[in-house]
C-alpha cells in the first residue's frame, strides 16, 4: 500500500475512533468559519460606530468597549456549544454530565461565582458610571492612580503614570472607594506645601510662594465671578500645620488636569527651595527630642 494511502487510512481510522467523519469535520470547520465571520462582521459594525462614540464622549466609549468585549466572548461561547452539539459523542457526554452529575454542576457553579460576580460588577460599572474609559482615577485612598484604558466582562485595565497596565477584577474594583478626577471637571487644585522654620519670615515666605505659583505657566485662574468681586486671591497661601519644629505653608494652585497639576507641584517644589535660599527664608529642619532615662539597680 502506498505511503499516501496509508496516511489517509490512518487519518480516517483516527476520525472513526473519535466518532467523526469528513462531513462532521466539515461542519466543525464551517462553525469555526461562521463564528469568525460573525465576529469580524460585528467588529467592523462596531468599528464604524467607534468615531461616533468617541465624539459623543467617554460614557459612549465605555459602553462601546464593554459591548464589544461582551459580544466577542458570547460568539466564542456559542461556537463552543455548537461544536459540542455537532459531535455526537461530545453531545451525549454533555447531556449525561449535566443530567446525572448534579454535584459536579454545583461545584462548577460555586467555582464560577467569582466570574459571575465580575460580570455583574462590570455591568453595574457601565450602567452607573462611577468611572469611564479615559478617566483618571485612584482606586482606594492610598491605591494606584492612572487612566482607565479598557473595561470588559471580567476586569478593568488601568494605565498608570509609570506606563504599567494594572488589571483589576471588576468585583474588587466595585468594592473600592474610587477617586475620579475626570468625571465632571478635570481641573485640579494642587496643594503645594513647604516647611519653614519657626523663626522664618512667614509673610515673606507666603508672598514668595504666591508669586512663584502665579508665575508658573500651568497655573489657572479658577475664581468665580463672586470670588473675583470679593477680592479672593488667585493662589491662596495658608499656614496649615505646626509640628516638629516646622511651620507648613500650603499654596492652593489650579491646573487643567491631574497630571499637569502633579508636574506643576514637582516643578514648584524645586523653584520654591531655590527661591527661599536666595531670599534668606529658613527652611525647617526636623527636630527630634530623645529623653533617656536610667534606673539604678537597688
Amino acid at each position: 500500500m502506498p505511503q499516501a494511502e496509508k496516511e489517509r487510512s490512518g487519518f480516517m481510522d483516527l476520525l472513526h475512533h473519535l466518532g467523526m467523519d469528513l462531513l462532521l469535520l466539515v461542519k466543525i470547520v464551517g462553525i469555526l468559519a461562521a463564528a469568525w465571520f460573525v465576529e469580524r462582521l460585528i467588529y467592523f459594525a462596531l468599528r464604524r460606530g467607534y468615531a461616533r462614540a468617541k465624539a459623543q464622549g467617554r460614557e459612549e466609549m465605555t459602553r462601546y468597549r464593554f459591548f464589544r468585549n461582551g459580544v466577542r466572548t458570547l460568539v466564542v461561547i456559542l461556537a463552543m456549544v455548537a461544536i459540542v452539539y455537532t459531535i455526537p459523542s461530545l453531545r451525549a457526554f454533555a447531556f449525561t454530565l449535566f443530567a446525572g452529575a448534579g454535584l459536579l454542576v454545583a461545584i462548577l457553579g460555586f467555582a464560577a461565582q467569582k466570574a459571575f460576580s465580575d460580570i455583574i460588577s462590570g455591568i453595574f460599572i457601565v450602567a452607573f458610571k462611577p468611572f469611564r474609559v479615559g478617566d483618571v482615577i485612584q482606586a482606594g485612598e492610598q491605591g494606584l492612580m492612572g487612566t482607565v484604558e479598557d473595561i470588559n466582562l471580567r476586569h478593568t485595565t488601568i494605565l498608570t503614570f509609570e506606563n504599567r497596565r494594572v488589571v483589576i477584577p471588576n468585583a474588587i474594583l466595585g468594592e473600592e472607594r474610587i477617586i475620579n478626577s475626570s468625571i465632571k471637571d478635570e481641573a485640579t487644585c494642587q496643594f503645594v506645601e513647604m516647611p519653614v522654620a519657626l523663626d522664618a519670615d512667614l509673610d515673606l515666605a507666603m508672598f514668595l510662594m504666591k508669586e512663584e505659583c502665579l508665575a508658573h505657566p500651568a497655573n489657572l485662574d479658577r475664581r468665580t465671578a463672586a470670588e473675583l468681586e470679593a477680592g479672593e486671591a488667585r493662589v491662596p497661601v495658608r499656614v496649615v500645620r505646626i509640628l516638629d519644629g516646622a511651620v507648613t505653608l500650603r499654596a492652593y494652585a489650579w491646573a487643567r488636569d491631574p497630571v499637569t497639576a502633579r508636574l506643576m507641584q514637582y516643578d514648584l517644589n524645586k523653584r520654591l527651595i531655590q527661591r527661599f535660599i536666595r531670599e534668606g527664608v529658613k527652611l525647617a529642619v526636623p527636630v527630634r527630642r530623645i529623653v533617656e532615662t536610667s534606673t539604678s539597680a537597688q
